[in-house]
């Protein structure tokens, strides 16, 4: 074949229209596995080579997923939850091999997302990360899925609102580090993280909290936020209610965790000979608190696969459902016990 190959030569060879030739070098899920791999090795033994320009604007696509990401409260000048960090990465690497670029912005919840990404063609769907008071943020969901905008967002799945979340078991993995407690003798708990429907995942692991406790051991709860300063205000709280020190506080978030075992620290409380502190998440500063952080572990790397996965599969037209990730428990030194 003297000729540049086209996609049509590949059709020729492959038996099948020009169309599914262009499915099947772009992965969807549309085209049979088996298809998939007959046209894309007929490809690469052509040397042939997609106009990804050419391919876009027949498609109206950008071949370019947007990330907005929620500003929150932190201690350094990133504005950014430490977790979305890594899921930062695995999202990045789950475009890069899909073959999709990515733009990251943050979340303005006064902007038109879906007029200033995809219907200017910036990007073919979105995915959202974070959200402050989840009551307002409902608001411009219903508003994307008016405008049948592709959106996926990490968070937890909530029946009221609507949207296609992708989330970890916040429930299951409250619970289940509760019950690690419970079995080391820990009777008087303290639950740190907002508890109301503006946070529905820190709802989730209050649940999973009060489910593991079933009436056995006494409880309290105090309001924070996923900042560092709230677990600090936390505990100036608790220490100032003149109400006994609990044996164990579990936090709804590490980041909340860190400013609790700070506080405890200045106060002169020894964590975990005191009292016994775990988080959820298992960002990177767990394990370099001291002492290091018990925690949930979320696993972000197969988070952000299904995220820009699912985004990809509702851009091509596909069903999509809510998912729930397992977690697991990283124990360390800050609950006094051993896995």
């Amino acid at each position: 074949m003297k000729h540049k190959p086209t996609s049509f030569d590949i059709a020729h060879l492959a038996g099948v229209s020009q169309s599914t030739v262009s499915r099947a070098l772009n992965d969807s899920p549309l085209v049979s596995i088996t298809t998939r791999q007959k046209v894309q090795a007929i490809a690469r033994e052509l040397n042939y080579q997609v106009d990804k320009n050419a391919s876009n604007l027949r498609r109206q696509r950008s071949s370019t997923i947007a990330l907005l990401m929620f500003e929150d409260p932190t201690s350094d000048d990133s504005l950014i939850n430490p977790f979305f960090l890594a899921m930062l990465g695995s999202i990045t690497r789950a475009c890069a091999a899909k073959g999709y670029d990515l733009l990251v912005s943050f979340q303005n919840l006064q902007n038109n997302w879906q007029a200033e990404y995809e219907d200017s063609h910036k990007a073919d769907g979105l995915i959202l990360l974070g959200y402050g008071d989840y009551r307002a943020y409902a608001g411009k969901l219903a508003q994307l899925r008016q405008h049948n905008t592709h959106v996926m967002r990490w968070g937890a799945p909530v029946e009221k609102w609507p949207g296609i979340s992708i989330g970890c078991d916040n429930f299951e993995g409250s619970q289940a580090i509760t019950r690690h407690l419970l079995t080391h003798g820990y009777e008087r708990f303290a639950f740190i993280g907002d508890t109301g429907d503006k946070a529905p995942e820190f709802q989730s692991r209050y649940e999973g909290f009060l489910a593991a406790l079933k009436d056995t051991a006494s409880h309290a709860q105090y309001d924070a936020i996923s900042a560092e300063d709230a677990g600090h205000h936390a505990i100036n709280a608790l220490l100032e209610s003149n109400t006994p020190l609990p044996d164990a506080i579990v936090c709804a978030a590490d980041i909340i965790a860190v400013g609790v075992i700070k506080a405890l620290n200045q106060a002169g409380v020894k964590v975990p000979e005191d009292v016994a502190v775990v988080g959820f998440d298992n960002i990177q500063i767990a394990a370099f608190t001291t002492p290091g952080l018990t925690t949930v572990q979320q696993n972000t790397a197969q988070a952000g696969e299904m995220l820009v996965a699912n985004l990809l599969l509702a851009i091509e037209g596909q069903p999509t459902r809510d998912h729930l990730l397992p977690t697991s428990l990283v124990i360390r030194q800050s609950c006094g016990c051993q896995a």
